[in-house]
């Protein structure tokens, strides 16, 4: 029973709308039976039409809110709601089709033809509708009805396979650039190791270039000392006499020569 699917409040008084305007087309196809001024029938005719048109206007309200609740129901529950929604479509279809009969009978051609898709596809226009209407009889208009659900449907299902589709692809293309983005940070961190790496070595060449300069500045000192001394040694063993060269503390002066100690005796 329809009345046992879980439908939102919204949802529900639209069903029960649409299901009351059924019951008002239906009462109101009895009462044409029994009419039998042609005038007359032609308006009741209108106004059945408008309980149609009314009828067409929710279930095309009925079909986006239970779009909007797709995503709050279960599969199930979307089956059976989506289920519901194209029997009403059907009824509704064989109200059209009983109003073309009469139309036909009345000898009225300008009928309209309401979409078969509710809530589905666009509207066709007055002139599509009086060339598809006067070319078929009920039962093909039924047919039709039936089929464009069917293609409606089978249209929907390929759509939705699009979009899985795309959003496979999409976790697909967002894994590999993340697995980029994680080699490229591995990269950048081996550069900074790289380039931290050379800062020091070069610290440390400078240090050692720093270090090796200061000895070498003392050995040439050293060296200049060691030379000086070797130096005023020579000078003090060749000219012995020479005061203006004074005395290299520790060093012994140089011993007197003989004949100088035996003049003295």
């Amino acid at each position: 029973m329809a009345s046992d699917l879980p439908m939102s409040p919204h949802l529900e008084q639209i069903h029960g709308e649409i299901r009351d305007h059924f019951r008002a087309l239906a009462n109101g196809f009895q009462r044409l039976d029994k009419i039998k001024d042609s005038n007359r029938q032609s308006k009741q005719l209108e106004e059945l039409a408008d309980k149609m048109r009314e009828c067409k206007r929710l279930v095309k309200e009925f079909d986006r809110e239970l779009k909007d609740g797709e995503a709050r129901n279960s599969p199930e529950v979307n089956k059976q709601l989506n289920d519901e929604k194209q029997s009403m479509i059907k009824e509704l279809n064989s109200y059209v089709a009983l109003r073309k009969t009469y139309l036909n009978t009345l000898g009225n051609k300008k009928i309209e033809l309401f979409d078969t898709g509710a809530g589905v596809s666009g509207e066709p226009t007055a002139e599509e509708n009086i060339q598809m209407a006067s070319s078929m009889s009920n039962q093909e208009l039924v047919d039709a009805g039936m089929k464009r659900m069917d293609e409606t449907d089978q249209a929907i299902e390929r759509s939705k396979q699009v979009v899985h589709q795309t959003l496979e692809v999409g976790t697909q293309t967002a894994s590999t650039l993340k697995g980029q983005t994680d080699q490229m940070g591995r990269v950048v961190n081996d550069l900074d190791t790289i380039q931290f790496s050379i800062k020091k070595a070069s610290q440390l060449v400078k240090e050692i270039g720093r270090q090796v300069a200061t000895d070498k500045c003392i050995m040439a000192f050293l060296f200049l000392i060691v030379c000086g001394v070797i130096a005023i040694i020579v000078v003090k063993i060749v000219n012995p006499n020479n005061k203006d060269i004074r005395d290299i503390p520790g060093l012994a002066p140089p011993a007197q020569s003989r004949k100088l100690l035996y003049f003295r005796e």
